[in-house]
């Protein structure tokens, strides 16, 4: 499908709200002032249309080919200075200001996905803040990503909420059931940095094994294979079902039950990082599975 097209965008938003989805939060590119993949967040704004609630994440890394080995940088990722933030806040604002968009306790919810390399976080953060209020918004609530790092406190860096995003590193661990693979590999002569891993496995670690004393928004995660972009440096999530997903999905889903009603959040990765095989959209193998799998656990 072509998300430049209205009907596209209306099928996807129909489609998540008969299984229980609650919203898109969708990547956002600002690189020192420029967007890319601009297109259908631009429309979705400008038409009103689809009438479901969304947020957005800034996507804030460079963009590289160092997934197939080259390491070419094609957008390097930039922070100008207090101009660029207060232009960048000028742009989400009317987003913010979207009757469709999120909030928590009445507040635009925007995510950074790499807090850690922006400069003076905390300060951009308070600025934001700020100019929230004098736009009149109540104010923001700033979640970052973490990467696989329990330890990482938002509060630091002057966000009100984390989300853990639990992906193993690349190390050349295949299981020695996949022999045959591993093999092949070896005979290549050439050091392989392909991972794979049972999803049986790899799931008791994609949940933090911490309580952190601070707000986190649990990721829950159905399935990885990036070798269509990444190939032998890819991660693969072997044998992941819909099945085995549901008691993740399951565990996610309690855990946030503590929380507040505005912060009963879980973030699903993905519902079409089809290049990673990382989705829960229909498909030739699952059918509606996995959307089936969430509509039964968000409403059991």
């Amino acid at each position: 499908y072509d998300l430049r097209l209205p009907e596209a965008r209306e099928a996807q938003a129909y489609l998540a709200r008969q299984y229980g989805l609650a919203g898109f939060c969708h990547y956002h590119y600002w690189f020192g002032g420029r967007r890319i993949l601009e297109r259908p967040v631009n429309e979705i704004l400008a038409s009103g249309k689809p009438d479901f609630p969304f947020c957005l994440c800034w996507a804030n890394h460079s963009w590289s080919t160092v997934w197939d080995g080259t390491n070419e940088t094609l957008i390097e990722q930039v922070y100008p200075g207090w101009d660029d933030h207060a232009a960048h806040f000028d742009w989400l604002l009317q987003a913010f200001r979207d009757p469709r968009y999120l909030t928590v306790d009445g507040k635009p919810l925007f995510l950074i996905y790499m807090p850690d390399s922006v400069p003076e976080m905390a300060n951009v953060a308070d600025f934001w803040r700020e100019r929230a209020v004098r736009a009149g918004l109540l104010g923001l609530h700033l979640v970052g990503v973490s990467h696989r790092n329990e330890r990482w406190d938002p509060r630091t860096h002057g966000l009100d909420a984390c989300t853990m995003q639990a992906l193993p590193a690349r190390d050349g661990r295949i299981p020695r059931r996949y022999l045959s693979t591993k093999l092949k590999l070896a005979l290549q002569a050439k050091k392989s940095e392909l991972t794979i891993w049972d999803y049986k496995d790899i799931l008791p670690s994609l949940l933090r094994s911490n309580r952190p004393d601070w707000l986190d928004y649990p990721v829950a995660l159905p399935n990885w294979d990036n070798t269509p972009r990444s190939g032998k440096r890819g991660l693969v999530f072997h044998d992941a079902t819909p099945e085995l997903f549901r008691g993740h999905l399951r565990e996610a889903i309690r855990r946030v039950q503590q929380h507040e009603p505005d912060q009963r959040i879980v973030f699903l990765k993905a519902w079409n990082e089809w290049a990673e095989g990382n989705h829960v959209e229909p498909d030739l193998k699952w059918g509606h599975a996995w959307l089936e799998v969430i509509r039964d656990e968000l409403f059991r």
